[in-house]
Order: C-alpha cells, then structure tokens, then sequence
C-alpha cells in the first residue's frame, strides 16, 4: 500500500495547487492546454470518478481452449488522474500526469487464470511529459516526448516511452484541427505507430462536432445555463496485474463507451460529469508480462453490458457560462 500512499497523496492535494496562470492566455502551449482539457476529464489539473456495468456474459479461452460459459455479476471501477506542470514558456511545458485505477470484480464462476470468483485489482501509472512548440511550414508544431511507469498495489512493473509529431492544420473561431503520429516504445504494445487526428467544427446551430482519433468521436451542444450534452463513442482501456503460479500476468481490454454524456460547471472551475450508455469490449486478454499481447496465455469474449459514470473534475481554463 505504500506505493498506493505515493499515488493518492498528490492527488489530493491538486486541487488547492493551481499554477496555470503564471502563463499568458494568449500563448500557444496556454491555448493548447485549455483545448484538450475542454474535451477530456482526465486532461484536466484533477479528475475522479466512479463507474457501474450492468451483469454480462462472457466466453474465454485458455491457450485457445474453450473454457465453460461465465457470467460477470459486478464491475465497478474507481479511477483518479491528475496533470501538474512544472516548467510552462512559450516554448516548452514539463508536466507529470498521475493516474490511480481500482477494479473490483465478481465473476459467476472462477477462471483458471485468475483462480477465484472476486478480485480487487489496483493499478497506477506515473509519466514525465516534456513538449516543445515551434514552427513548421509556417504551422504551429507540437512535439513530445512521455517516460511512464506502472504497476500494482504490489510492485512497480512496465516502464514505457512514447513520442508525438503533430502539426496545427487550422484554428479559427469556428475550426480547429490537427494532425500528426505518434510512436510507442514499449515491446508489449499492440500498435507501435499511431496516427493523430483532431478536429471540432462549431455548425451555426450550437452543435459541435469533436473529433479525437483514436480516442473519440462525438457531437456537442451548450444546454442550459452552465450544462453541456454529448453524444457519440469513446474509447478506453483497462489493465492490471495478476500475480499467480509464480507468474506476474497483465489483463489488457479496450471498450467502446457508447452514449450520452452530460456536463455541469459546479462553480469554482469545478465540472460536474454523468455518463451513460452501452459498452462494448474487444480485445480482451491476459498475457505474461515477459510476452506481448500477441503471446497471450487467456482471452475472452464479452457481451455488451450497460454503464454508468459519475465524475468530478477541475478545469482552471474554463469559467462558468452565464445566459
């Protein structure tokens, strides 16, 4: 638990630490951060939230034998992020961005790989950001370079690396986008090259389209008079650790978040966040952490199953709006 200490600890006291407006709000980097925290809780200064799935059945296999018919009963997650940056010009930002993940899980039968029907699993990543922006055909460009570790409750696992290119195509009033690449440096990953692709384009009608591949895809309108409505899918992932038969094994799935999203300025740049919709999981399996994700050991198929999300965030860029 002690590493779980080193995690929440900062965390917790984030939010009385703002030093976002040391820098101008005309800069580039300024500009650049308020965008992407205007579009995800977890690119704010702090987020945490709670999420409930509905019961599903699942079918998996060990080494790509059938194993018999199962039924998840409960899943329930709890996850802190927090974004703390330390250096901000008009040239470079040097941030860390923490992340605590805990999963509680009830299956209808044991698994082999896990060996029993309940499991609370924690998991954390701790990554040192450095960026750069300069010029680049007349363009605002945007590099990066990420070193972060992970684990669990019980030891420090991975460590990863990953660097970004990307350029400002447009940003206007109405149009923002970008474009660039981005590579990982870690032998377990599934995709080592990743395009970036972003774009929000505000219709004369209120609505926003927001584009954030390949995290995202939604449409966006102002409701109320501090309120916010999305609708569309997301992506996300979940990993953690199992330690069992003398083996540290990773479990590794991406979902589908289908639905509505509803946002709410709660006064003190506090937002207020409620999700709901169906999730739908791929590519879930278990591998030796000494392996890849291609050398998996366990795999499963799982049925869609509803969701719902409760969160608290602090966006420092962004005031409550008044109609």
């Amino acid at each position: 638990m002690k590493t779980l200490r080193k995690v929440l600890v900062p965390l917790a006291i984030l939010p009385f630490k703002n030093t976002v407006y040391a820098q101008k709000k005309d800069s580039i980097p300024f500009k650049v951060r308020a965008f992407f925290a205007d579009k995800s809780p977890q690119a704010r200064n702090f987020n945490i939230d709670y999420t409930f799935f509905s019961p599903y059945q699942s079918t998996s296999y060990l080494q790509s034998h059938q194993l018999p018919d199962n039924k998840v009963k409960s899943l329930q997650q709890m996850r802190a992020t927090a974004n703390i940056y330390f250096i901000k010009n008009k040239s470079w930002l040097l941030s860390t961005a923490l992340n605590y993940r805990y999963i509680s899980l009830q299956m209808e039968h044991p698994e082999v790989i896990e060996g029993s029907r309940h499991g609370d699993y924690h998991y954390h990543s701790e990554a040192v950001n450095l960026t750069y922006f300069s010029k680049l055909f007349r363009k605002t460009a945007i590099y990066s370079a990420s070193f972060s570790a992970d684990g669990s409750d019980q030891h420090f696992e991975r460590v990863r690396g990953m660097i970004t290119a990307s350029l400002i195509i447009k940003a206007s009033p109405k149009t923002k986008m970008t474009l660039g690449l981005a590579g990982i440096i870690d032998p377990s990953t599934q995709i080592p090259i990743l395009p970036i692709f972003t774009y929000e384009n505000k219709f004369n009608n209120g609505w926003v389209l927001d584009v954030l591949l390949p995290k995202k895809l939604l449409i966006r309108k102002d409701v109320f008079a501090n309120g916010r409505v999305s609708l569309g899918t997301e992506m996300d992932n979940t990993s953690f650790y199992i330690y069992t038969y003398n083996h540290t094994y990773e479990f590794r799935q991406a979902d589908l978040n289908s639905g509505a999203i509803y946002e709410h300025h709660l006064g003190g740049n506090f937002i207020g966040t409620v999700k709901a919709g169906i999730r739908t999981p791929f590519n879930t399996r278990v591998f030796n952490k000494e392996e890849t994700f291609k050398n998996y050991i366990w795999e499963a198929k799982y049925q869609p199953s509803f969701y719902f999300n409760i969160g608290l965030s602090y966006n420092p860029f962004e005031k409550p709006r008044r109609k």
